[in-house]
């Protein structure tokens, strides 16, 4: 197989067809899909089965793993990359979909320059609501939502596309890039772990797993950006960090950023390093809570030195140096006009 597409499943019943009919309907030949049930105890694993039904030419090329027990989103990309034989390896989300020629786009750019990884433009959907029929009619996938075109920025070296993952100018989201298998440490041509260098899924620490996307770029040789939205990144609720937050979804977080940054401390400067930290904790200042404005101040406050190189939008910089500065009052003020008056009023999620 050239691509292998691993795609977790766990209480999506209500999308999940949507996202295998627009993985069945690829132009791409020659992928393995590999749907990784995570002890999902609603209806998902029967509607793909049924969608499955319909696409006979695939089943060759379809494995379904099962948990035992739920184990969380990391261990089940683990579960499929151990499965996994293809050269290279996309994962998805289970209520997200691609557009028809993604996985085709993607591969054909990393085989034209030999890249290790390849990452692609994506669409940014908010508050959908799904259509009557979803995907089955025209067999187009269908939402009724905001959407937003993302366009990722593009760099000439993998150490140039690192930096940018570190300073914030591009997300390490999981689902818009194609890697190469080997850079998780399997030696080519078989599914065995490498020895050395191995990278996997932080399993037991989900929130922030997908920095470890941030770690397969600090391997990579070759990257390539492919200026075209491959991806329906499906956003279920706009104040999801908000409302995830927890001990121990802080706990993960920071398990997680602690875990890029032992990594790299001696493959990048300080000042990048800085700039990853200072993004990694500046989610806790769009709150008018004191508790998050502490954790602000507890998390890294070696990194607070670079925030006026932090190459971030002025406004964030703005939020970072009253944070600096025990500014509360302007963080709260903040919060209540631009995300809960403005945004509320001009962009309501229902």
């Amino acid at each position: 197989m050239i691509v292998s597409v691993i795609i977790p499943i766990y209480r999506v019943e209500a999308y999940i067809e949507r996202c295998v009919i627009s993985l069945m309907e690829q132009t791409l030949d020659g992928v393995e899909f590999i749907f990784v049930d995570d002890c999902s105890p609603d209806k998902s694993m029967e509607v793909l089965e049924r969608v499955l039904k319909d696409y006979p030419q695939r089943q060759p090329s379809i494995r379904i793993l099962h948990h035992t027990v739920n184990r969380g989103l990391p261990a089940s990309r683990n579960t499929g990359l151990a499965a996994a034989t293809g050269d290279y390896i996309f994962h998805g989300d289970s209520d997200d979909y691609l557009e028809p020629d993604a996985l085709e786009q993607m591969y054909k750019k990393a085989v034209e320059v030999n890249a290790d990884i390849v990452y692609s433009d994506w669409f940014l959907t908010f508050s959908p609501s799904l259509s009557p029929s979803p995907v089955r009619e025209g067999r187009s996938p269908s939402l009724k939502g905001r959407v937003r075109y993302m366009r990722c920025p593009e760099y000439a070296t993998a150490e140039e596309a690192l930096c940018g993952l570190l300073h914030g100018t591009m997300k390490y989201n999981v689902w818009n890039k194609l890697v190469r298998r080997s850079l998780y440490g399997f030696r080519e041509n078989d599914n065995e772990d490498g020895s050395q260098n191995e990278i996997r899924f932080p399993e037991g620490h989900g929130m922030g797993e997908d920095m470890t996307m941030i770690l397969l770029f600090a391997k990579a040789q070759k990257v390539a950006y492919l200026p075209k939205g491959t991806y329906h990144y499906v956003r279920q609720n706009e104040n999801a960090f908000t409302a995830a937050r927890s001990e121990l979804s802080y706990s993960d977080l920071k398990y997680n950023a602690d875990r890029v940054i032992a990594t790299l401390q001696n493959c990048v400067s300080a000042k990048d390093l800085a700039c990853f930290q200072l993004n990694v904790k500046f989610p806790f200042l769009i709150s008018n809570h004191q508790a998050d404005y502490d954790r602000w101040q507890q998390w890294f406050p070696e990194a607070n030195a670079h925030i006026a190189s932090h190459q971030v939008s002025s406004r964030a910089r703005f939020l970072e140096s009253c944070a600096a500065k025990h500014r509360y009052v302007m963080l709260k003020l903040h919060y209540l006009l631009i995300h809960r008056l403005i945004y509320g009023i001009l962009y309501p999620t229902r």
